[in-house]
Order: structure tokens, then C-alpha cells, then sequence
């Protein structure tokens, strides 16, 4: 589907009342939302970004990228894969900037600590402007996660292990 119907139908999605806008076009599809839903383990559901939503931005008071982590980016940079926790890995299904949470001022998605079950929503990757929420497809305990809120990640990248 050629990038700039997609642009048209974010904003098409953008201007209406509509909370959820699908189109085929042959085989191709395109499925976008303005809210997060509960799918499947593994589902990567586009949604348009609601105006006025940058979830990279600092949050008020101080906390920025990464707050309630609990390690320092510094301290992520030298990590070798021997030190990452032995567990469930969750990998980025795509190439963007992670997010954390769902708009700035609102807390993270997970910290580490954080119980998960399969299918709870763990971050969110923006890509070609459309937010791509990442489910868990395991349930447990988050042990490790690899990135702060707004790198760049990866296809293939690690973001999460789970025990």
C-alpha cells in the first residue's frame, strides 16, 4: 500500500468521529485504531497518535527517558549479553523508537518487577508515525528491560526478558 494513502487515511482517522478505520485493497490491509485493544499474544495493532501525543517527549518534573527503570542508561550502554537475565526474551517485531508508556505524563506500560500476562501490553514502537503496541506472549515477571523510552530499535532487537 503505497505510504502516502496511508498518510491520508491517519488523517482522514485524525479528522472524523471514527474510532476505527479498516481498508483492503487486494491482499493488502491496513487496520488503524485511535485506542489500544486487547488481541492476541504477539498482536502488533497500528494505531494513529492522537494530536497533540508525543510520547517522547519529558515528563514533567524532572523525570525523562527511562524514569522508573531503576538503572541508568549509562549502566545499559555497557551491558554484554552475559549479563542479561536468563528468561522468555521479547524481541521488536519492527524497526522505530521505543516507548515506554502511552503519552508522556502517564507511567510505564512495565518496570522491572512488574508481573505481565500473556497479551498485556509491555511498550509501544512508533513507526512511520503510527503507534505499534507490543504484547506479551508469555506470562510472568519482568526481569530485564533493554531499552530506555525513545530509543531506536531494531527488527529482531531484545526488549524484554520474562521468568
Amino acid at each position: 500500500m503505497d505510504l502516502r494513502k496511508v498518510k491520508k487515511l491517519i488523517e482522514l482517522l485524525e479528522e472524523s468521529n471514527l474510532n476505527e478505520l479498516e481498508i483492503r485493497e487486494g491482499e493488502e490491509s491496513i487496520r488503524l485504531s485511535r485506542g489500544f485493544g486487547v488481541h492476541h499474544a504477539q498482536a502488533v495493532m497500528p494505531v494513529a497518535a492522537p494530536e497533540g501525543h508525543h510520547p517522547g517527549a519529558a515528563r514533567p518534573g524532572g523525570a525523562g527517558p527511562g524514569a522508573g527503570r531503576g538503572a541508568s542508561h549509562e549502566h545499559e550502554e555497557s551491558v554484554q549479553v552475559s549479563d542479561i537475565p536468563s528468561g522468555h526474551q521479547i524481541t521488536s517485531p519492527m524497526v522505530g523508537t521505543y516507548y515506554a508508556s502511552p503519552e508522556p505524563s502517564a507511567e510505564p506500560y512495565v518496570t522491572v518487577g512488574s508481573t505481565v500476562s500473556q497479551g498485556d501490553t509491555l511498550c509501544v514502537i512508533e513507526a512511520m508515525k503510527i503507534f505499534n503496541q507490543i504484547e506479551s506472549d508469555a506470562a510472568g515477571t519482568v526481569v530485564h528491560i533493554q531499552k530506555d523510552n525513545g530509543e531506536a530499535v531494531e527488527y529482531g532487537e531484545l526488549l524484554f526478558v520474562i521468568q
